[in-house]
């Protein structure tokens, strides 16, 4: 299956995510801040990222604008999911290079859902 790096400064979300997503086969690669997410999408090359906005240092929508401006990571789907629920949010994420925009806490299914649909393009 896919690679997927998370993105998420939050330990009980990161342990749902990684579970929901080993769960149906994937490979977990993480990272607890926006820094630490960029400097590992360029080192690993995964598939997807999905990324927490909320976070210390660099935030996701600065994090998200990096991945995709630089050409060695500009491939890589991101998708934001976050507590902040305004649509500005989402319009802000999609324009910094987000292809979904998911709010917390998301399910499973909606999860696998939009991933494999961004993965599939």
């Amino acid at each position: 299956m896919a690679r997927i790096l998370i993105v998420d400064d939050s330990p009980t979300e990161m342990y749902k995510l990684t579970g929901m997503l080993e769960k149906h086969g994937h490979e977990v690669l993480k990272a607890e801040n926006g820094a630490d997410g960029v400097a590992l999408a360029r080192q690993e090359k995964p598939d997807a990222v999905l990324m927490d906005i909320v976070m210390p240092g660099l935030n996701g929508f600065q994090a998200t604008r990096q991945l995709n401006k630089e050409p060695e990571t500009a491939h890589i789907k991101v998708i934001m999911i976050t507590t902040k629920d305004q649509e500005t949010d989402r319009i802000w994420g999609t324009r910094q290079g987000a292809k979904d925009y998911l709010t917390k806490p998301v399910d499973e299914e909606t999860l696998i859902r939009t991933l494999n649909a961004v993965l599939a393009g």
